[in-house]
């Protein structure tokens, strides 16, 4: 099953972004109606979300849904206010060396992925990340070098809040420094419970564990799979081997001290890199982001796709994935 990655480079919203989001537009809508619009909040309702708890980024926001139209489901699904639920799988962890490294799996369905590492400077301020809906971030990094990555984290709750790649991308918009990303953390709600790490160009780092009904705890984890602090939906454990991941992890991180290269490599490989294709988990992609280069690396087995501030090719890597009779899981 092939897919291309694209790289696109645009420093204010504008046609390459336009494009990008109506090329996606109807797999997008289908997604976001596919409980019924009256189930989803209000324009109204959104906008007034984003400017009580996103404010910095509300203007972006209004540039955002002006350019691909103004449509009230656009401008709704751009909010990334109380979305549909969805899981996803991941692994990540931050090497234990001197050079602060962030290194994560993407374990998601190819058909549901934007495929796409946009570079921005929206708001003045330098972003590269993988995009989800064009505005939102499942990881990325910005010109300070501060660095964010999520997982998903293993309970069934859904609440009021926001979907967590738009919460990346704020924090990325935003901040500079790991303490100031936990702030953020503490305080922005999110629809359902998610992990991010963060981490800066001075190896402070923090994962947060994000719930839709309960406080936000912010921890000196260096690891995370799809668990916080204890397995609390065991079938989804049990297919995504979320424990024996980090168990394997953190075994790597305190029991065999190893070069960036020898960590790096572990993630194209069993139990961190998963091959379930089939049921909308597979890996597809490994990310090592450094801060202090303010440089990312995408890999795939035997394939490194190499992206940093300096130097930014607008470029594609089609990438080809087992493709079995799809699963229901």
């Amino acid at each position: 099953m092939p897919l291309n990655f694209k790289a696109i480079s645009e420093d204010a919203p504008g046609p390459k972004w336009r494009r990008q989001f109506l090329e996606y537009w109807p797999a997008y809508s289908a997604w976001w109606a596919r409980e019924g619009l009256s189930g989803r909040p209000t324009y109204h309702e959104c906008r007034q979300a984003l400017c009580t708890h996103m404010p910095e980024i509300v203007d972006l926001y209004d540039e955002l849904c002006a350019l691909v139209g103004g449509g009230d489901v656009e401008a709704r699904f751009l909010s990334f206010y109380c979305p549909p639920r969805y899981l996803a799988g991941c692994s990540q962890a931050i090497w234990q060396g001197d050079t602060p490294l962030l290194v994560r799996n993407y374990d998601y369905d190819e058909d549901a992925f934007d495929a796409v590492i946009l570079k921005t400077r929206w708001n003045g301020r330098g972003v590269i990340g993988t995009t989800d809906g064009l505005f939102g971030l499942v990881d990325g990094i910005n010109d300070a070098g501060l660095t964010a990555s999520l997982t998903f984290g293993g309970r069934q709750e859904v609440g009021t809040g926001f979907g967590v790649p738009l919460i990346l991308r704020y924090i990325l918009q935003t901040c500079t420094t790991t303490e100031e990303a936990g702030e953020i953390l503490k305080r922005v709600p999110c629809h359902m419970s998610y992990n991010v790490t963060v981490l800066d160009s001075a190896r402070r780092y923090l994962t947060a564990y994000l719930t839709p009904d309960r406080p936000t705890i912010l921890t000196r984890a260096a690891v995370a799979t799809n668990h916080q602090e204890r397995v609390e939906w065991s079938s989804h454990a049990r297919f995504t081997a979320t424990v024996e991941r980090e168990r394997f992890l953190l075994q790597r991180l305190t029991l065999h001290p190893e070069t960036q290269e020898k960590f790096v490599g572990a993630f194209l490989k069993p139990p961190l890199y998963s091959t379930a294709f089939s049921s909308g988990f597979g890996t597809l992609y490994t990310a090592a982001y450094r801060p202090k280069a303010r440089a990312l690396e995408i890999h795939w087995p035997g394939r490194t796709w190499s992206k940093s501030f300096d130097a930014f090719e607008e470029d594609q890597v089609r990438v080809t994935f087992p493709s079995p009779a799809r699963q229901v899981y």
